[in-house]
């Protein structure tokens, strides 16, 4: 069963945000994990959500990025300086990404673009991405303990080359952000836009775990039997979805802007209301074009 609104999920998890850009607050008896980071403009609301859950952002001791995508680290900054004694935690390949202006640059204007209207609403609050903002790595198999929970590290590289998931054993919770299908309507669209291999490899990495629970990045989380088999339904889509930009690569003559536009159009018909505005939906399925054009023989 899929859920979008914020609130208590299970004893000491908290979904908060908004229906297209959520994180997870996870108390343990050592302290309280802040997992993602969302999109700038969520922040009021999740401060609010805090206040109402009982939830004081003064108990966070960690904040862990699953990946460096602007819709991902939006809130990072305030937390980062308003509670200096957070970890914030991400893997290497994300550390590096937030020592580069131009990536730097690029988080700050997309995640101004998307809060449209609410700019002014953010105002009294620090959000911008600078280099003062220090995380520390984790890798595979590295264990996060809060005390009762435990986040074990799996590197799931695909979406992004600097993807990871964590997964609470003792719960069979999943949170894997993008490296995992984005649960819009009825579909676990599969977001491959790196390398179609590496993230049909990470859900391998994957599949064998038990998940009664899985908490996405976007539009909410799943519980029950859809989430047992959620990765099985995400290779089933990304393997979809590769037949059909294949096919679209072959009726433009590998024209890639082409076939992204026509990727995209078919994308908003099939999930109307898809939160991507048009220009980064294309740039995410031009990147993946890019990978079929490189790694496969297209029949003309």
């Amino acid at each position: 069963m899929r859920f979008r609104k914020s609130g208590k999920i299970v004893d000491n998890l908290y979904h908060l945000g908004a229906e297209e850009s959520g994180v997870y607050a996870l108390r343990g008896d050592h302290g309280t994990a802040l997992i993602s980071g969302g999109m700038s403009y969520i922040l009021p609301g999740v401060l609010s959500q805090m206040q109402e859950f009982g939830i004081d952002p003064s108990e966070i001791t960690t904040l862990l990025i699953l990946h460096s995508h602007f819709d991902h680290v939006g809130i990072v900054p305030y937390f980062a300086r308003k509670y200096p004694a957070i970890n914030v935690i991400a893997s290497e390949a994300a550390i590096a990404t937030f020592q580069k202006p131009k990536a730097i640059e690029y988080i700050n204007r997309y995640n101004v673009l998307n809060a449209g209207n609410r700019v002014e609403t953010l105002s009294d609050f620090d959000l911008e991405w600078r280099s003062d903002i220090v995380a520390k790595p984790v890798r595979q198999g590295d264990v996060i303990d809060l005390g009762g929970f435990i986040l074990e590290i799996f590197e799931t590289p695909g979406h992004s080359n600097c993807s990871i998931s964590a997964y609470e054993p003792n719960h069979k919770i999943l949170f894997a952000s993008d490296a995992v299908g984005i649960p819009f309507a009825d579909r676990l669209f599969p977001a491959m836009n790196t390398n179609i291999d590496q993230f049909l490899a990470s859900l391998a990495k994957l599949k064998p775990l038990e998940v009664h629970l899985f908490c996405a990045d976007h539009y909410g989380f799943i519980t029950g039997e859809e989430a047992r088999t959620v990765v099985s339904g995400t290779i089933r889509e990304a393997l979809s979805m590769r037949a059909v930009l294949t096919e679209l690569l072959r009726k433009n003559g590998s024209d890639i802007d082409a076939a992204a536009r026509q990727g995209a159009s078919f994308t908003y018909e099939q999930m109307p209301g898809y939160f991507l505005a048009p220009e980064i939906l294309e740039g995410v399925l031009r990147q993946t074009l890019k990978y079929i054009v490189k790694t496969s023989v297209i029949d003309q």
